[in-house]
């Protein structure tokens, strides 16, 4: 390993306030006109190892997060949020004078480790988010030698394409297989994540549907995609309704709010059993599929199937989207399995745009409290459990009877 650049010789990691999730955009719309007095705290967590201390970058990421402050949204990009059905008005208004204010995010040295962590107003602080995750990953790179790095991603993504192109009946209408880029988050770089969007977009247009990077999306005029995370439903956890109520509270909202666009709900707050049991007919009517993020796929996708048959709801008439850590061949899989008995779709991440010789980070960024409350995800993949309070979550498994 070496230094090959330091980061004071480096164009800023952050390019436009665009490039962002478009879950995002939506969450923060729906948060802003359903909660807009809600406050919030998020902390950053690595869990690997990666191969030198993250502490050595504590200093280039202060410096990036005080460049991100300085910046706004421009007025082509709030022309462009316009064009999108989902995107209110008065929402789009409000960013045209919105600037991330630096006092609601801190970075510190412990140890080895980056402590940073984003407090304050919800629909302020959850904007830093993705910034964090791709900042930090970005800097990452930029000091590791990688000698050849780019030849052998390359090579990895023409094998990609080779085999889709391979799968028979790839391009059949009936049961197409689609995938999308959600690969903002954990790139090696936004050079790279653009040549690979831009490279599926050319070879695969049959197959590649759009990408959550909303700048991307504008410029290469593809579909954005996107609806809610995590952080959404966590923070009905804290808004004064009955615990036992919060995802039917946060759906509700959500339905409120988009009026049958961006229909897919996240199902793996605390676990799909929990979720199915207050996903009802209502529900299961007004949304058009469900996202897989952890838990075995196709026990979750054979669970859904028998919910939507419980209640009489076609289930070719809905999609399952799995997003979970997928590479090309664990998708393919699923599609195979689930071919002509539901609609799938596929949001593959780093996979797409870190697949290189270095390991990625597995880096992620969580609310962890809201309004002065804890609040947690009780994941059907235990390692993607979070949340900082023992006994909030040893409440909330009681609440919805979900051992340990």
């Amino acid at each position: 390993m070496a230094k090959i650049k330091n980061g004071e010789d480096c164009a800023p990691v952050v390019q436009s306030l665009l490039e962002n999730d478009l879950y995002k955009f939506s969450m923060w719309q729906a948060l802003m006109h359903s909660h807009p007095g809600a406050r919030a705290e998020y902390s950053f967590i690595c869990r690997n190892q990666p191969l030198y201390p993250l502490a050595d970058l504590a200093e280039d990421v202060e410096r990036e997060l005080d460049h991100l402050c300085t910046m706004h949204f421009r007025q082509d990009e709030l022309d462009y949020l316009n064009t999108l059905s989902y995107m209110k008005d008065d929402f789009v208004d409000y960013l045209t004078v919105f600037r991330f204010q630096r006092r609601f995010i801190n970075v510190e040295r412990v140890g080895d480790s980056i402590v940073i962590k984003a407090s304050g107003p919800l629909v302020h602080v959850m904007g830093f988010e993705i910034f964090v995750l791709y900042i930090v990953s970005e800097l990452y790179y930029r000091r590791i030698d990688q000698d050849g790095w780019l030849d052998e991603a390359r090579r990895r993504l023409a094998e990609k394409i080779k085999l889709l192109r391979a799968e028979p009946g790839i391009d059949d209408p009936a049961t197409p297989f689609v995938m999308f880029d959600f690969g903002l988050r954990r790139r090696h770089s936004g050079v790279w994540q653009r040549e690979v969007v831009s490279t599926l977009s050319r070879e695969l247009p049959a197959q590649f549907k759009g990408t959550s990077n909303v700048l991307l999306a504008k410029e290469l005029d593809i579909t954005p995609v996107g609806t809610m995370a995590h952080e959404y439903m966590q923070a009905f956890q804290a808004f004064g309704i009955r615990l036992r109520d919060f995802q039917k509270a946060s759906l509700e909202a959500w339905v409120q709010e988009f009026r049958g666009d961006l229909g897919t709900a996240l199902t793996d707050v605390i676990g799909i059993d929990a979720f199915l049991a207050d996903f009802d007919l209502y529900f299961a009517k007004l949304f058009d599929g469900l996202r897989h993020d952890s838990g075995d796929p196709y026990e979750w996708g054979e669970k859904v199937i028998a919910h939507y048959k419980k209640l009489k709801v076609d289930s070719r008439t809905k999609r399952l989207v799995f997003s979970d850590g997928l590479d090309l061949p664990r998708a393919l899989a699923i599609y195979r399995y689930f071919k002509g008995r539901m609609p799938t779709s596929f949001g593959i991440g780093t996979n797409l745009t870190n697949d290189t010789p270095i390991p990625a980070l597995n880096i992620v960024m969580k609310m962890t409290s809201c309004n002065g409350q804890p609040v947690s995800k009780i994941s059907d993949s235990p390692g993607k459990t979070t949340g900082a309070d023992d006994a909030f979550m040893a409440y909330l498994r009681q609440v919805f009877n979900k051992p340990e």
